[in-house]
């Protein structure tokens, strides 16, 4: 009886994700569709060329998703959430960079056939400081700003992450972190190399961003998320009925650091550096982007608004140039006016309101002021 209630209910939750899963099957296919095509190589040419395009998308996407856990279902704006992405890289980075090759030089570590598995160590030494650093960083957001609200709250957490910039950015720290020209040259291990093994990298970051996506859903799913939920909704009842949105804060600010700082980690493996613009409020805004077209409060929303604004930023800039972010703009503004739900919203919501979008379209141009009185003719 209890494997007939197993099976049933992995049915259901396999038909409400089978679009996710059928994309996910035709990513794990498509550098094999594009080395058929184009007879490249599975490393050369063309398909390494859309490998390495899709591998940012994936750890983009994943971004995008924490991001989109923090507004969309907590209800909080911030626009410091690139602390946490250039936390995880630099911490990543800065490791992998000055401690790894003494610890490789000094120690090696092999198992009871001979294998050396001393970079593995390594590296899973870095991923475990970069989710500590992202813990730490997450307590210090929702120590001094979980119990604020609106632009209260926002100013805050742009203030923190800034902080965080400049030391990123700091002359005194030009030894390890390089200040302005960022830390680039990080040693990643051979077997994971980007440049060497772009098909390998390509799988990691796919799993990457599959495996994100399943426990990301599964937490918003589960009852803490329902109550983080709620919480945005209506804090007072929640308040009255037992629950301290504070504490819920805090959890949704560490769920929602852990995979941007896990986001910034494969980020410095895959560009193989790390910069003080991972840092920066662009950066924030740019994950605001993603989710805002996508969609609020959707997780595949923002997957997909990372895919849109990444394909958008190439078309662009070949057509534009440096002028293509104002041509984006542009585009960013008729989409919030005709899909105000973003393209994943909507379709779930089956309304998209072409009419109310040329109202507000119109309203742009209508210089009408209706502060001052009408002006009467003259007897």
């Amino acid at each position: 009886m209890a494997d007939n209630k197993k099976k049933t209910s992995f049915r259901i939750a396999l038909k409400k994700e089978q679009g996710f899963v059928i994309v996910t099957v035709v990513l794990i296919l498509l550098p094999f569709i594009i080395n058929l095509f184009t007879g490249s190589g599975l490393n050369n040419g063309v398909t390494k060329y859309w490998e390495g395009q899709l591998i940012n998308f994936f750890i983009m996407a994943v971004l995008a998703m924490s991001y989109d856990l923090l507004i969309g279902y907590s209800g909080m704006l911030s626009f410091g959430h690139a602390a946490f992405f250039g936390g995880g890289a630099y911490t990543a980075a800065l490791l992998l960079s000055h401690w790894g090759p003494t610890f490789a030089s000094t120690y090696k570590i092999t198992l009871p056939g001979g294998a050396d598995i001393t970079s593995v160590i390594i590296l899973l030494v870095a991923i475990l400081a970069a989710l500590l650093v992202s813990v730490l960083i997450g307590l210090l957001f929702s120590a001094t700003s979980a119990r604020l609200k609106g632009a209260y709250f926002t100013m805050l957490t742009l203030a923190l992450a800034e902080a965080i910039h400049i030391i990123s950015k700091a002359t005194d720290f030009v030894k390890w972190t390089g200040a302005d020209e960022g830390l680039h040259g990080v040693p990643v291990p051979d077997w994971i190399n980007p440049t060497q093994y772009r098909l390998r990298f390509y799988f990691i970051a796919l799993a990457f961003m599959v495996i994100s996506y399943f426990i990301l859903r599964r937490f918003t799913n589960s009852p803490t998320g329902k109550v983080i939920v709620a919480t945005r909704e209506n804090e007072s009842r929640m308040r009255m009925i037992g629950y301290n949105p504070a504490v819920y804060r805090t959890i949704s600010f560490l769920v929602s650091g852990l995979f941007a700082g896990l986001a910034g980690v494969m980020y410095a493996l895959w560009n193989m550096s790390a910069t003080p613009s991972m840092t920066s409020s662009t950066t924030s805004v740019n994950m605001l982007i993603m989710v805002i077209l996508g969609g609020v409060g959707t997780l595949t929303g923002p997957m997909l608004g990372a895919g849109i604004m990444q394909v958008l930023s190439l078309v662009l800039y070949d057509w534009f140039g440096a002028r293509w972010p104002l041509v984006f703009g542009v585009i960013f503004i008729l989409i919030v006016m005709f899909i105000p739900n973003g393209i994943v919203g909507t379709w779930q919501l089956h309304k998209l309101d072409r009419e109310e979008g040329w109202q507000r379209f119109i309203r742009l141009f209508k210089t009408h002021d209706k502060d001052q009185p009408d002006k009467k003719e003259p007897d």
